[in-house]
């Protein structure tokens, strides 16, 4: 018998991906109408990207089969989902960021906040924190965690030796990580007098091995988790900010409501303030309550952070001086990034408003893909070094001029081609939706919700979304609910912005399993943590990072008779939504003002 269950779970995949169509075939047989055919689709390809039965980005791949078969939509129609410019923004992005980890850019700017922070256990642990947060806005959450984790690891193995020339035995302690004073004991003599007595020898090792064991864990998941919170600060930090980008535009007929610096300027304070809540969290809960200490105002074990101090400048000083290369990524990383701001700034009018046509809408034919793209062909062309010719080491008699900073071999390998078919079939997903009139008929059976008060229901949905998030990828989680956010938000009334955004970013903060996310995996895999050293500190902290009480904070009052200032975004023209219910909502425009949603009987 348990030779057969073996069996059965050895081939768990080939059965899931055989029976489940079978299964869940009497839904299009019995309900012959579009509907239901994206039904079929959309619950088939869920459970396949939560067992994983096939992989994500195969799984993301059937609706180019399924639709045209199901005659929900054409081959050309499906096909042209997986190539929109949300994709090309962020393969653009990537080209950037890959260039920028290829020449260790990154670990560069790591090396030096953290000498110039120091290696106060507070501090220590908030320079890493933003160091990541930093990074992961820029370049992959994955490389990111992937990085940083070696040098936490190898600072803390530093500052956890024992002073030379001192006896362990002694019990003599690195004050660094004394961070609760423990109790001493007492003793009652003959006199009645009652005085204390040290800890001995084992006592004091032991306490010593607690705590140093308390502070690994906590600098090893402020990398993990400030890695998933910086992610969200940028619209290419993350692939669920482009999956809400995308469902947006296609809402408002690509109206580009959500570009690089609206959602920048939303979303970097919601990071930092994410940021700073994480922690004074993690602080309070591995540092402990002693402050005076945590922030070195204390003595100090020299001798372990100098050590520390050395490991840090021992790994820039390997980096040498910047070179050509590092010059140059660093020139053209802050030039997307100045041409990404002012674009569309909203408050004045941007670079692609003055110098460029308009296309048919009045809309500026030049969007964020663009200029990521157009930064990533210059470095394919711009020489890594100073322009010169030298020997070929192969072939001495050739000459040999230096690589670009950019190649095809690097991109290709660093590339994650998975994500951009991932995001493709989310894109079809929402599409084939639309068309079928799946996202109507979902949206009038959530009518009922109508009764409750928006922020509930953002606190509800965002629950949701943040326990899903926590055994799939975030990338399939937001594709998955979007579409149906949009479409309940349409029916009860709320702009879909009010739902959407929350739940995009409850997608991104998972901070409770290992499989949640890379990061989490990464942490886990060099050891010293177990499960539940990631879930006991995740069950209270999710409802304090959770940002479905920041949203419902930041966007205010319900619509119901209010005017809610919810978005520091500009809107390019008056997006009138369609009538529902008898009531309608208007998006007023605004490049100097805050958005506005109004709802009027």
């Amino acid at each position: 018998m348990a030779t057969w269950w073996r069996a059965l779970w050895a081939y768990r995949s080939y059965l899931i991906v055989w029976l489940l169509p079978i299964f869940l075939l009497p839904l299009p047989i019995i309900i012959a109408t579009k509907e239901a055919y994206c039904g079929y689709a959309i619950i088939l390809m869920a459970l396949f990207w939560c067992t994983e039965a096939l992989p994500l980005a195969v799984t993301a791949l059937l609706p180019l089969v399924l639709f045209p078969m199901m005659n929900i939509m054409d081959a050309s129609e499906v096909c042209l989902q997986y190539f929109k410019d949300t994709n090309i923004l962020f393969i653009g992005g990537l080209l950037v960021a890959i260039a920028v980890e290829h020449w260790n850019l990154h670990k560069r700017i790591a090396l030096r906040v953290l000498l110039i922070i120091g290696v106060r256990p507070a501090l220590l642990m908030l320079g890493f924190m933003l160091v990541t947060a930093f990074l992961s806005m820029w370049i992959s959450n994955t490389a990111t965690t992937a990085m940083m984790a070696p040098i936490a690891h190898a600072v803390l193995n530093q500052l956890q030796q024992a002073p030379k020339g001192k006896d362990i035995e002694e019990g003599n302690n690195n004050p660094t990580f004394e961070l609760q004073e423990p109790s001493p004991q007492k003793t009652k003599l003959d006199n009645g007098q009652v005085h204390p007595v040290p800890p001995g020898p084992l006592h004091a090792r032991k306490q010593k091995s607690r705590e140093e064991r308390r502070f690994s864990q906590g600098m090893s998941l402020c990398v993990c988790y400030s890695a998933s919170i910086g992610g969200i600060a940028t619209l290419t930090g993350t692939t669920p900010n482009l999956v809400l980008q995308a469902q947006i535009n296609a809402l408002s007929q690509n109206a580009n409501l959500v570009n690089f610096a609206s959602w920048f300027s939303f979303a970097f304070p919601t990071t930092v303030i994410l940021l700073l809540l994480a922690w004074l969290w993690l602080q309070v809960l591995f540092l402990g309550f002693n402050f005076r200490k945590n922030f070195g105002l204390e003595g100090q074990a020299q001798e372990q952070k100098k050590a520390a101090l050395q490991v840090i400048q021992r790994e820039h000083k390997l980096l040498g001086p910047m070179s050509f290369a590092e010059i140059g990524v660093t020139f053209f990383f802050i030039l997307l990034v100045v041409l990404w701001f002012t674009r569309e700034p909203g408050f004045f009018p941007g670079w692609a408003d003055v110098g460029f046509p308009r296309n048919e809408q009045g809309e500026s034919a030049v969007s964020d893909g663009t200029v990521a793209i157009f930064i990533s062909l210059i470095m394919f062309i711009v020489p890594s070094k100073i322009p010169g010719l030298t020997q070929d080491p192969e072939k001495p008699t050739r000459l040999k001029a230096p690589p670009a900073l950019l190649n095809w071999k690097t991109v290709n390998e660093k590339m994650p081609w998975n994500i951009v078919f991932l995001l493709g079939g989310g894109f079809a997903l929402a599409e084939g939706s639309e068309v079928s009139g799946l996202s109507d008929w979902l949206g009038g059976k959530l009518t009922p919700l109508q009764s409750m008060s928006a922020p509930a229901i953002v606190f509800v949905l965002c629950l949701l979304v943040a326990t899903f998030t926590e055994c799939t990828s975030n990338v399939a989680t937001t594709t998955l609910f979007l579409p149906i956010l949009a479409s309940m938000a349409k029916a009860i009334c709320l702009h879909p912005l009010y739902v959407m955004l929350p739940c995009t970013l409850s997608a991104s903060l998972a901070f409770m399993l290992p499989v949640a996310t890379p990061p989490n995996a990464i942490i886990f895999s060099f050891g010293g943590l177990k499960v539940t050293d990631m879930t006991s500190p995740t069950l209270l902290r999710h409802e304090i990072l959770r940002p479905q009480g920041l949203m419902a904070a930041v966007l205010g009052p319900s619509s119901s008779g209010d005017v809610l200032k919810c978005l520091p975004c500009q809107w390019s023209k008056t997006w009138k939504a369609r009538e529902v219910a008898g009531l309608s909502w208007e998006l007023t425009l605004g490049r100097e003002v805050w958005l506005t949603l109004s709802r009027s009987g």
